[in-house]
């Protein structure tokens, strides 16, 4: 068995293991009751989009700086598996807003800068489509370093501005029965995306040796007069 097939076993069983504690053996939250145990996979999504964003914006300065083309193949990986997840946190986050502030947006400061973070990102993927195979991996390295400085205000927003959202718990602050899901659904998210970053790397790296593949020489076949 390969290692990314292992990492999303591995993944998907610590994923559903943690799914079903967040759901069944979690105490409910004291002010949001059952609400809360939505938690357990939208605090996993966001805490592993803000950390591929990070493997991304470190494969970016990689690829800058040996021109590998490794890098750039991971770096795709990287950001495609984000993206995926920051979209799904937004959509997760609605939904415990709806049911928590009454509302399913609010321009709060944590979710202007986490839908900016989406759009950044997805333009990233878009640039990488309009440019050509010889700036493809420059223009995208380029453009993940600048897209990523919205990464740290994502998460420090709520502690530098007032925000609807709740600054970040801990350990000490979290009942230990919440804290086991938490984590076990965080770790199965982020050894999933590392599979997925890893699949997605291999696509690109098969389809860039196919794009620099050599043209096969064309035959020419000369028709013999019959008698």
């Amino acid at each position: 068995m390969n290692v990314r097939r292992s990492l999303a076993i591995a993944g998907l069983l610590l994923l559903v293991v943690g799914t079903y504690m967040g759901l069944f053996v979690a105490p409910p939250e004291r002010h949001m009751g059952e609400v809360q145990r939505i938690m357990y996979v939208h605090v996993p999504s966001a805490w592993n989009a803000m950390l591929l964003y990070t493997f991304a914006f470190g494969f970016a300065i990689a690829s800058l700086w040996s021109g590998k083309p490794e890098w750039d193949d991971r770096l795709v990986g990287a950001v495609e598996v984000a993206v995926v997840l920051n979209a799904l946190l937004l959509v997760q986050g609605s939904i415990w807003g709806r049911a928590t502030w009454g509302v399913w947006w609010d321009w709060d400061v944590r979710l202007t800068t986490s839908l900016v973070m989406l759009l950044l990102f997805a333009g990233v993927l878009t640039l990488r489509r309009m440019a050509s195979a010889e700036r493809r991996a420059q223009w995208s390295a380029v453009a993940t370093i600048v897209a990523f400085v919205d990464v740290p205000l994502v998460y420090y927003c709520v502690r530098w501005w007032r925000s609807l959202h709740q600054i970040q718990s801990s350990p000490e602050t979290v009942d230990p029965a919440m804290v086991i899901p938490l984590r076990l659904n965080a770790i199965g998210i982020l050894l999933l995306g590392v599979a997925w970053l890893m699949a997605r790397a291999a696509i690109e790296k098969a389809r860039r040796r196919r794009d620099e593949a050599p043209l096969p020489s064309r035959v020419i076949v000369k028709e013999t007069a019959h008698a």
